[in-house]
């Protein structure tokens, strides 16, 4: 039998160099391949802060920093100044309109505070003509003007009814606010702390609320002010203005309060 003839092996470079080759080939493409995506990336994080320079305006024309000593290449840390300039900015525009508000309301206190004041000396300049300026005491604030009479030229003990002295007084009051016509007008009874001795009123709040009813009723007869205008409410003895242990403070409590509002204070609804 014949003997087979062995092969001559291939001629050149041994045949692991070319897979040697072919894997550094490979090799040269991947880091090719990473150092292309890194340059692109830094590219786009240059476009997204130039464009937020520009929308925001936080970094000045030209600046490549927020902050000194902190390059915009650092990294997307400094993006924290971004919340910390909102922040800012939103409580900066909250004190502010905190501040105007603050500003509109004290303006329309001191313009309502004139209007009272004004109303309070036309008040007092028709008391002293019609001459019961002695009989009365006049007040203001922001609100309103304060009309306040003594109980007891009204009213006998432990009534509701106006004493026949009282009608001329009255008259001359409604004389008064008559050209008030357009001002709420809102009338407050008032007594001092002895209970009530008569079976015809309860307690001390029935009858403030029946003196106030009666002085209101009276002032919308003889005055053209709209009746819807005059208001009336019963306060007992919960406010008093002097002591209740004294003759003369127990005098003083007993009383009938005449508010006449202010136009910044007489909105019907």
């Amino acid at each position: 039998m014949a003997k087979k003839k062995k092969q001559d092996a291939p001629k050149g470079s041994p045949a692991w160099m070319n897979t040697f080759a072919d894997l550094m080939n490979l090799l040269l493409c991947f880091f090719v391949l990473l150092f292309s995506m890194s340059s692109v990336d830094a590219e786009k994080f240059e476009q997204v802060i130039a464009s937020l320079q520009s929308t925001f305006n936080i970094l000045p024309n030209g600046g490549s920093a927020i902050g000194e000593g902190m390059m915009i290449s650092a990294g997307v840390s400094q993006l924290e100044l971004l919340d910390e300039y909102f922040n800012e900015q939103a409580n900066s525009n909250s004190t502010q309109e905190e501040q105007e508000e603050e500003d509109v309301e004290e303006a329309f206190q001191q313009e309502a505070l004139k209007e009272s004041e004004e109303m309070a000396q036309q008040i007092e300049e028709q008391a002293a003509r019609y001459g019961i300026q002695n009989d009365i005491e006049v007040d203001f604030n922001a609100e309103y003007v304060l009309i306040t009479l003594n109980g007891a030229l009204l009213f006998d003990s432990g009534r509701a009814d106006l004493r026949a002295e009282a009608f001329p007084l009255i008259d001359k009051i409604g004389k008064i606010i008559a050209p008030y016509n357009a001002n709420i007008i809102d009338v407050e009874g008032h007594t001092d702390n002895v209970p009530v001795s008569s079976g015809k009123y309860e307690d001390n709040n029935v009858l403030s609320m029946y003196r106030a009813l009666t002085v209101a009723d009276y002032l919308r007869e003889i005055t053209d002010i709209n009746p819807g205008y005059i208001k009336s409410s019963g306060r007992g003895d919960y406010v008093p203005i002097a002591d209740n242990s004294t003759p003369e403070g127990r005098a003083r409590n007993r009383r009938v309060e005449i508010k006449v509002y202010n136009s910044y204070y007489s909105n019907i609804e």
